[in-house]
């Protein structure tokens, strides 16, 4: 038995490394063979997945005091997460966030130390920020954009919604209250106008641009390109490659709901599998109702109760693969 291990994070639980060898000692244990080949889909995660910090840098945080911050750069390509730098859990959550007052100023001036290192090419995961300052704080921080002219830069995002919508959509989850997200919407829609005056690009028409409280916009502003994280990270780690010759495909996250589908890790992959025609098991620590008894998903939460699925996941990770195989 070959088994491929594609799991996204769970959340708050434990990471994608973590659940990927939870899965190998299943399969171990029944005699078979596992590839870890943990995922993310551009949001928390990202920099692991793509081989983790090999460096440090201090830069200015999401409520402006200074941070160090892990990145990466090999071989040309610097990868650099959001989350890390001007990260919502780096303001103190939503209830010490300050919604109006957080920058991605940290971001640009990562950027900047990337490109002064050498990086001809910079993947950016744009998930879990703090911030909805429309890119404007790290466009400011990246210093004369003269010096990224034949730099490729890729922002992965893990979600599509538009420039302006991203104060409605996601302020309330970083602490902003209704009058704070009239007023973040009119700064993005403000900043709609500068990038076209500054830049000659509209960004409020651009899928994604609203990733990140529009810092993807920002950067797509000067040029970057947005794309699709999770499909990102399966060329980059050669997802398809991994697939021949396997026997199962086992993935999973934190919490499983319609948007899993959409551009995330669980839904990616079982793109992939079924592609090349290889069955999947999809193991989650929760989901929707109307998802929970979907054909291969395995909740947690639902066959073990909240609890145990909290306080016990990677445990029963091994188990439900263990379960799977021995059906099999």
């Amino acid at each position: 038995m070959r088994v491929l291990a594609a799991p996204d994070k769970f959340r708050g639980t434990a990471s994608a490394a973590e659940v990927a060898a939870a899965v190998s000692r299943a399969v171990a244990a029944y005699g078979g063979t596992t590839t870890e080949l943990p995922m993310a889909d551009g949001g928390e995660g990202l920099l692991d997945v793509l081989g983790g910090p090999d460096r440090i840098s201090t830069v200015i945080g999401p409520l402006g005091e200074p941070v160090d911050v892990g990145w990466r750069l090999s071989e040309g390509t610097a990868v650099i997460e959001m989350a890390q730098v001007a990260g919502l859990a780096l303001a103190g959550g939503p209830d010490q966030n300050r919604p109006l007052d957080a920058t991605t100023a940290g971001v640009g001036e990562l950027l900047r130390h990337a490109v002064e290192s050498g990086a001809r090419r910079v993947i950016v995961g744009v998930g879990g920020s703090a911030t909805t300052d429309g890119g404007f704080g790290a466009l400011e921080a990246m210093g004369p954009l003269d010096r990224y002219r034949g730099v490729e830069l890729l922002v992965a995002c893990d979600v599509r919604t538009r420039f302006v919508d991203a104060a409605a959509v996601f302020g309330p989850q970083k602490g902003a209250t209704p009058a704070q997200v009239r007023m973040l919407t009119n700064r993005l829609e403000r900043l709609v106008q500068v990038y076209v005056e500054r830049h000659g690009t509209d960004v409020s028409k651009m899928v994604r641009a609203g990733a990140a409280g529009g810092l993807a916009g920002g950067l797509a502003a000067i040029g970057a390109e947005l794309v699709d994280g999770f499909a990102l990270v399966a060329e980059e780690v050669g997802l398809d490659d991994h697939l021949t010759g396997v026997d199962l495909v086992v993935t999973g996250e934190g919490w499983l709901d319609a948007t899993s589908y959409e551009g995330k890790v669980v839904g990616g992959v079982e793109a992939y599998a079924a592609a090349a025609s290889v069955p999947m098991l999809v193991v989650v620590g929760g989901a929707d109702p109307e998802l929970a008894n979907r054909r291969g998903v395995v909740s947690l939460s639902d066959r073990y109760g909240r609890d145990r699925a909290l306080g016990e996941a990677l445990i029963l990770v091994e188990e439900v693969v263990g379960d799977e195989l021995a059906r099999r």
